[in-house]
């Protein structure tokens, strides 16, 4: 063999060892690139309230709902304002002195003692109401008052609507038997009236003996001119 050919075949033997040997270092060149792992980072999804802007005929439609709603709730107000004020105005209302005529109707006569009505007349223009008793006060031939002892009998009282022209009776009864200390009993002229609940007062004629310091049983305000 030649020289050449030597020189060849070691050349082949050196780079054989040189791959297979444990130990060795790969090249550079022969060695897989090395491979390079980054960190995934995800961003974190953000949501968004999706705004959408009303259309021209949503903003019509709300602004002519705001219109309607306050013309009713106006109108609602006006009605039930007109309304009050109409029941308050025909709502009666109590009656006054001097919105009233009275008198003492016939009295009957029975074993002692005697009955009559008192009677209140609505002599205004407008319907009023009585209730409950009437206050007296017995007046004698010179203008004197006389001792009058008025006793409200247990009959519980009720309210009595009066038309203009309509009339009301309280049921009186007293006695003429002289009781007690009296020997004679004083006679009254006339009858000091006060209707119920208020402070004027009325006169009438009233031509009775009335015994027992005065005493005069009063029944509260009845429908009606008799017993």
């Amino acid at each position: 063999m030649t020289n050449t050919t030597l020189t060849a075949g070691a050349a082949v033997l050196a780079l054989l060892a040189a791959g297979c040997g444990t130990g060795t270092t790969p090249s550079a060149a022969s060695a897989p690139p090395a491979r390079t792992t980054t960190a995934h980072t995800t961003a974190p999804h953000t949501t968004t309230a999706q705004t959408t802007a009303p259309s021209a005929a949503d903003t019509g439609r709300a602004t002519a709902a705001g219109a309607a709603s306050a013309r009713y709730g106006a109108a609602a107000r006006t009605t039930a304002a007109r309304t009050t004020a109409t029941r308050t105005s025909a709502a009666p209302q109590r009656c006054r002195t001097t919105g009233l005529r009275a008198r003492v109707g016939r009295q009957d006569p029975g074993a002692g003692n005697r009955y009559a009505p008192l009677v209140l007349t609505n002599t205004s223009g407008k319907t009023c109401w009585v209730y409950g008793f009437v206050g007296l006060v017995l007046i004698d031939g010179r203008g004197d008052v006389l001792r009058t002892r008025t006793r409200r009998e247990s009959v519980t009282p009720r309210r009595v609507t009066l038309r203009p022209g309509a009339s009301a009776h309280a049921r009186l009864h007293w006695t003429v038997v002289p009781s007690g200390h009296e020997t004679r009993c004083p006679a009254s002229a006339r009858l000091m009236i006060i209707p119920p609940d208020e402070v004027a007062h009325l006169e009438v004629p009233f031509s009775a003996t009335v015994c027992d310091d005065g005493r005069i049983d009063a029944r509260p305000m009845a429908p009606g001119a008799g017993l």
